[in-house]
């Protein structure tokens, strides 16, 4: 049987290395997960695997559980299946908090040099969504690429393109549709062999449309579009494709939520962030304080309202990390009203303006 060369799919000597301290197992890439079974690229082929006992007992929390991207050291039996003993450090990670919980993170995909952000250029453009999203692929530790799709459907492209150029940190911003098959000949110059780019963005934007033209055939399933101009859902599960060019990708479902687990703000709004190092006081709230440069900012228009409010959005929501929903509660009602000593003191006024009134 010729071996696969682990090296096309993303194997570095940085890796390598990490695999030397399990030297009874071998080292893999997971393709695909399917609840608690995974697809697993070995030196010898694709296998099933599962994680060992030790590394469930031993888990303190669903992140260290492997995900698609992530390197593993194994141990294939005889029926070919295989045991999941460790996960590598991962040299990047792209975390959200997990859908409709508390506090509990969940990492959506790991060890990806690019992330390419979609936004469609139709009923889906949505630049604080877009601002959302950067902060949390600069977190990752990979490199932020906003891919804008389905430019077909847009009449007003040059100004888009500005407006999401203005809020995309200086990053790269592609613009691509289906029917121009050059426009995506971009993405494949960002992917050469063994660089992993993991492709994000909301439900129906034409991710899978893209990993499609990639590819050269149709592998992924698509959709058209709704009568209301947005996209179906059709990617169910997270897996690791290799191009035919070299390049490697991860396909994800679209995320109807993407709640933040930790955020790099000094990228996604660093002009914000900058602009506050300048204030006159330390501890400037940006609304009424004298000398406030950002205040300042935003009445010249130098700085988008809207993008400072979901800038203090997405900082308040980070705050609430690691909060139970009751916590977060009380939390929202202390920053709205204060202490339970200010609490008190407006208690007692209503209180007095009810008598007067009487």
């Amino acid at each position: 049987m010729e071996q696969v060369n682990l090296e096309s799919y993303g194997l570095t000597a940085e890796f390598i290395n990490k695999s030397l301290a399990y030297p009874e197992l071998e080292i893999a890439r997971v393709c695909q997960q399917h609840g608690s079974l995974y697809k697993i690229m070995t030196r010898n082929g694709m296998i099933i695997g599962s994680v060992s006992g030790k590394f469930s007992f031993d888990a303190q929390d669903n992140t260290v559980y492997p995900v698609v991207g992530d390197w593993v050291m194994i141990d294939a039996n005889t029926s070919g299946n295989a045991v999941i003993h460790n996960v590598l450090q991962r040299k990047t990670a792209i975390v959200r908090k997990a859908a409709g919980t508390a506090v509990e993170s969940q990492v959506i995909a790991s060890n990806v040099d690019i992330i390419f952000i979609c936004m469609a250029l139709n009923e889906d453009y949505n630049l604080r969504r877009l601002e959302r999203y950067l902060s949390i692929a600069w977190e990752s530790g990979g490199t932020p690429v906003v891919i804008l799709t389905k430019s077909d459907l847009c009449d007003d492209i040059e100004l888009k393109l500005s407006e999401t150029f203005a809020v995309s940190g200086g990053c790269n911003v592609l613009v691509t549709s289906k029917k121009d098959e050059n426009s995506i000949q971009k993405i494949k110059d960002l992917l050469p062999k063994g660089k992993t780019a993991s492709f994000i963005g909301s439900s129906g934007v034409g991710k899978s449309t893209i990993i499609n033209i990639l590819i050269g055939k149709e592998l992924l399933a698509v959709a058209d579009i709704c009568e209301d101009g947005k996209g179906r859902h059709t990617t169910t599960f997270r897996q690791l494709l290799l191009l035919p060019e070299g390049g490697i990708v991860i396909d994800t479902p679209g995320m109807k939520e993407l709640q933040l687990d930790a955020a790099d703000f000094s990228k996604s709004f660093a002009d914000i962030e900058k602009l506050a190092l300048q204030c006159k006081f330390s501890n400037c709230s940006h609304k009424a304080e004298p000398g406030c440069v950002v205040s300042q900012a935003i009445k010249n228009g130098a700085v988008s309202e809207k993008r400072f409010e979901n800038y203090l959005k997405l900082r308040k929501e980070l705050s609430y990390k690691g909060l139970s929903s009751k916590e977060i509660e009380h939390a929202k009602v202390k920053s709205m009203f204060g202490s339970k000593e200010q609490m008190k003191k407006l208690k007692n006024e209503v209180k007095q303006k009810n008598k007067n009134r009487k």
